[in-house]
């Protein structure tokens, strides 16, 4: 009979056989220490290569031992240890005045990396993400690491209204631009963020911006993107297609949704394109409703 640890480095095995062709196996410890992963650091190395094998990670976090929590998702892709806090994070805290006090939505949790960070700082917090298997490795990394927030599946592209679906503050990473439709969820957006927007996504340069569609009486020009939908596409959106907003366009657009002031912190170019991460809040003096 297979031991569990064996087990689950054979359904690792498989996931990443599914995922396709890979290098060797991430060394299992040997990291820069990371900082203090709560439950993990009781964890003992056969323990820790359990967890590892029992669900398909795609990023990973280290622990202050230096052991490595989750996998890489391919050569060149999450391979390196992701930080907690990410440095979003402690954007989100500055501009909103702090999160102590304030509640906190996460749309696209992915893993719970950022949760995590999320949850040591803010008073609630509640995470979603459209894949399934996202929410479940959220929740027992965050719980691994001393945290349980809210968890759930939600399909944002498609979310009903819900009046009572209100937050101070709402954490918005790589996931605008996996949409068909960011225009009306920015829209929604501005009816759940009571304090403030951390936006965090890939935007259109003007010259990739060759399509247009219409929102509120005016032509928007957009690019439009193909996702590569399917099973196990955990980086992709829920429909075959998505459409990145220029710059400009994304800002009008947050304006209109309720957000007076909208601060570009960071500009920069990535692989697939032009990204940026924006501070929008319900007032131009930052953190006040």
């Amino acid at each position: 009979m297979r031991s569990p640890v064996a087990l689950a480095r054979r359904v690792a095995s498989r996931a990443k056989a599914n995922a396709g062709p890979d290098a060797d196996p991430l060394p299992a410890a040997g990291y820069p220490p990371g900082a203090p992963a709560g439950p993990v650091e009781q964890l003992d190395d056969d323990e820790l290569a359990l967890v590892n094998g029992l669900l398909p990670w795609q990023c990973f976090t280290v622990d202050s031992q230096g052991r490595r929590f989750g996998d890489r998702a391919w050569t060149g892709k999450r391979d390196v240890p992701q930080d907690i806090p990410d440095w979003r994070v402690g954007v989100a805290v500055e501009r909103f005045g702090g999160l102590a006090d304030k509640s906190v939505l996460e749309i696209g949790c992915f893993e719970g990396v950022h949760t995590i960070a999320l949850c040591r700082q803010a008073r609630q917090v509640t995470a979603v993400d459209s894949h399934l298997v996202n929410v479940v490795k959220t929740v027992v990394r965050c719980n691994l690491y001393g945290h349980q927030p809210v968890v759930y599946p939600a399909n944002v592209e498609d979310w009903a209204e819900d009046p009572g679906l209100a937050y101070d503050v709402v954490f918005h990473v790589g996931v605008l631009y996996h949409l068909h439709d960011p225009a009306a969820h920015v829209a929604r957006l501005g009816r759940v963020a009571q304090v403030g927007l951390l936006l965090d996504t890939h935007v259109a340069r003007d010259e990739q911006a060759t399509e247009t569609m219409s929102v509120g009486g005016r032509e928007l020009r957009y690019h439009r993107y193909e996702e590569r939908v399917g099973p196990g596409s955990v980086f992709a959106g829920m429909d075959p297609e998505s459409r990145w907003l220029r710059l400009d366009d994304l800002v009008s657009l947050l304006e209109d949704a309720g957000f007076p002031s909208v601060e570009v912190v960071d500009q920069r170019d990535e692989r697939n394109g032009r990204r940026v991460t924006l501070a929008a809040t319900k007032s131009r003096a930052h953190g006040l409703s």
